[in-house]
């Protein structure tokens, strides 16, 4: 049985969202899990023309070591950034990139994946001044808290009170809507 390493996890604060530099070694449990489905497998195989049978072919998928179909790896990273975005880059100016990406074990349809980051680094950018840059290590984790990927992800972020703003729209209650929510005649 793999040895329980465990770190402080911070709770997740709106000033993160907005480029506030986060400390180093600071810990964000993202809050949404996602169970894989068969047909995110097979989409996102068919979506990347990706040909493996491992992915989409449960009969040749019995034959192989695992027994069963594998999900598609470039899912499992997408989803596992994806879920990162709420605390890591929800404010961002551009992704940099991803290194040392690792699949330490496989996930299969049913499941579920959930995720954190640690704050690797924060820095001012040099060429945008109303930015930093972020480097943090995602791990992505399966409901027995098997690990199934990792990564570090470098990501330019706005700073606080520059960048553009999130949408501030107000509801127009015209005679239509009023009358459709059972609001007055």
């Amino acid at each position: 049985m793999a040895r329980a390493i465990t770190m402080p996890v911070v709770p997740m604060a709106p000033e993160a969202r907005k480029g506030t530099a986060s400390g180093i070694g600071d810990v964000y449990r993202h809050p949404l899990g996602r169970t894989v489905l068969e047909t995110d497998n097979s989409w996102l195989t068919l979506l990347t023309q990706n040909t493996a049978p491992l992915h989409f072919d449960r009969h040749y998928s019995a034959g192989t070591h695992w027994g069963r179909p594998l999900v598609d790896s470039t899912f499992t990273l997408a989803l596992v950034t994806g879920q990162s975005v709420t605390d890591v880059s929800q404010h961002v100016m551009a992704n940099l990139g991803w290194d040392r990406v690792r699949l330490p074990n496989p996930v299969f349809e049913g499941d579920t994946i959930y995720s954190q980051s640690e704050v690797l680094g924060a820095r001012e950018s040099k060429s945008h001044p109303e930015t930093g840059i972020i480097t943090v290590r995602t791990i992505g984790y399966n409901q027995t808290g098997v690990i199934v990927i990792t990564f570090e992800r470098t990501l330019m972020v706005y700073r606080r009170g520059h960048g553009p703003a999130f949408a501030a729209v107000e509801p127009v209650w015209d005679e239509r809507s009023r009358k459709a929510a059972g609001l007055g005649e």
